[in-house]
């Protein structure tokens, strides 16, 4: 039997002391995607009695090489809150996290509720009041990302902080599904890639949230942020670095990294 209170307060508590824990889904052989959901929510509950405020919402494994990368073969989501936000450029504390890594991608910040199961990618146009780009930092409080689908769900979608960026950008006349994108890492190039590899269209993302969300009464609402997922696969972050998306159309935004712990 899955234990859905305590599996959340273990996810807490590896959040706060930086010692990730044994998959769940190893010690819970049978545990289903549901399990998982109420787990998340229950960690969403507890982060919330502690003062967070949840400002939206972030869809992962949209990408084949994010799928590949850990092995899941559909997206998941999580929430974000206020206490995980930082701005174009900052300097991201390591010391917050455990096993990080980052993702690059668009996020969507919605003027209408979006609620499902029937939103369309029409929708989602009509509800979206601009896009940033963004630098989503995921961490597992899973020993050494050894994930099923229903751990990262339960560790809240791996979710664990977001660098947004400043340039709000309205989506007339935008092709996400062509829009390109490159990343550099400390000043040289990396990667590109465009929408297409967020489920053929971030929109397209953004839809299946709202309809996925549905299923346990959560909304989309005007005002929140939404990560639409990654346009790459995951990178893995050392003290010192610095990550820059730049999108056509859009702009950039720059991720530094540092531990302070090393600082004598």
């Amino acid at each position: 039997m899955v234990v859905i209170q305590q599996l959340a307060n273990e996810l807490i508590e590896a959040e706060k002391t930086r010692k990730p824990i044994a998959p769940l889904s190893e010690r819970f052989p049978n545990i289903t995607l549901d399990d998982a959901y109420q787990i998340q929510l229950q960690y969403v509950a507890e982060k919330r009695a502690q003062g967070a405020r949840i400002i939206g919402k972030k869809i992962g494994a949209t990408s084949k090489a994010i799928q590949e990368m850990f092995g899941v073969g559909q997206p998941d989501y999580g929430h974000l809150f206020d206490t995980m936000m930082y701005s174009d450029g900052d300097k991201v504390p390591l010391e917050r996290l455990l096993q990080p890594k980052v993702e690059c991608e668009i996020a969507f910040v919605l003027k209408k509720d979006l609620t499902g199961p029937t939103v369309t990618p029409l929708d989602v146009i009509e509800a979206t009041d601009y896009i940033v780009p963004a630098i989503e930092i995921i961490d597992s409080r899973i020993e050494d990302w050894n994930i099923r689908f229903e751990d990262t769900v339960s560790d809240n979608g791996s979710s664990a902080l977001v660098v947004m960026g400043s340039k709000p950008t309205k989506l007339e006349g935008l092709d996400l599904s062509c829009l390109g994108m490159n990343v550099s890492h400390n000043g040289e190039f990396l990667e590109s890639a465009t929408g297409a590899a967020v489920l053929g269209n971030p929109l397209y993302a953004i839809a299946w949230l709202a309809n996925a969300l549905s299923a346990y009464d959560v909304p989309l609402l005007a005002g929140e942020i939404v990560l639409s997922g990654a346009f790459t696969k995951a990178l893995p972050i050392q003290d010192g670095d610095t990550f820059t998306a730049e999108f056509a159309h859009l702009g950039s935004v720059t991720a530094s990294f540092t531990d302070g712990r090393n600082v004598e």
